[in-house]
């Protein structure tokens, strides 16, 4: 369940008006995580960063599917979601994009692993930040 006045993320999720944050508003907040000292947040911090970039990425993915292509968008695999988008975004902004994912996943889900570092999330939140703007790009490309 999604906390109140935190917009729902998962694939094929339906939009409030006014409720969506952009993708740019979570990478700031993580980028927040990284530069400053954030009271309250010691121990915790590389977790909820990395789950801020995560975030921002499955935002920009629902916005791109909305507009690429409406039937995908709805579809609440995000794996295959990823599976089609070399079609419609390229294979390198598709590669990318998986990769970022599957790391971002991987330090949320298993708190038995050792956590991002500081360098890592720095890394993993430019190389979204690039992938949005492709995916935008994308998305105004005539199909």
């Amino acid at each position: 369940m999604t906390p109140p006045g935190v917009p729902d993320a998962s694939p094929g999720a339906s939009r409030a008006v006014g409720m969506v944050t952009a993708p740019e508003a979570y990478l700031a907040a993580a980028d927040r995580l990284l530069t400053e000292v954030v009271s309250g947040a010691r121990g915790t911090w590389p977790r909820a960063c990395a789950w801020l970039i995560r975030l921002a990425l499955e935002t920009e993915m629902n916005r791109f599917w909305e507009s690429a292509c409406p039937a995908i968008a709805g579809c609440r695999s995000r794996r295959a979601q990823f599976l089609l988008l070399p079609r419609y975004a390229g294979r390198d902004t598709s590669r990318r994009a998986d990769q970022a994912w599957a790391a971002l996943s991987r330090a949320g889900h298993h708190s038995y692993e050792l956590g991002l570092t500081a360098t890592e999330l720095h890394l993993l939140k430019d190389q979204v930040a690039a992938v949005s703007r492709a995916l935008r790009l994308a998305r105004q490309q005539p199909r």
